[in-house]
């Protein structure tokens, strides 16, 4: 699942010109124990979602990656959410900068769902 997870993750703004840093990412994510790589099936692989716990408290979503041709159909929503749920109980989950507008999304788009 190597190769599917950094065609993923070479969607991302800044792993996606530099194959060095990409390859550096993917080797994180299969050496670093507090390092978390999600990958998001339905019938086939469409995104990966990725994380890291920095202490006993907190994870922070480093990258959420959908396939562009499975884009804009709430996936990365879906991945953020469902991580949310799986550390509800232990961490307080929150987003590195690049990706703090797009968690800022799903808070909006969960809180709406919880009201209708």
């Amino acid at each position: 699942m190597e190769k599917i997870a950094m065609g993923l993750l070479s969607f991302m703004p800044e792993e996606k010109k530099d194959v060095k840093k990409l390859q550096q990412t993917i080797k994180e994510y299969e050496t670093n124990s507090d390092w978390h790589l999600f990958l998001w099936k339905e019938d086939d692989i469409l995104g990966a979602v990725g994380l890291r716990e920095e202490d006993d408290l907190n994870i922070v979503i480093q990258h959420v990656s959908v396939n562009p041709s499975h884009r804009n159909i709430g996936i990365g929503k879906r991945m953020v959410n469902e991580v949310r749920k799986l550390y509800q109980h232990k961490y307080v989950v929150s987003a590195t900068d690049e990706l703090q507008q797009f968690q800022n999304k799903c808070d909006e788009s969960g809180k709406q769902d919880q009201q209708d």
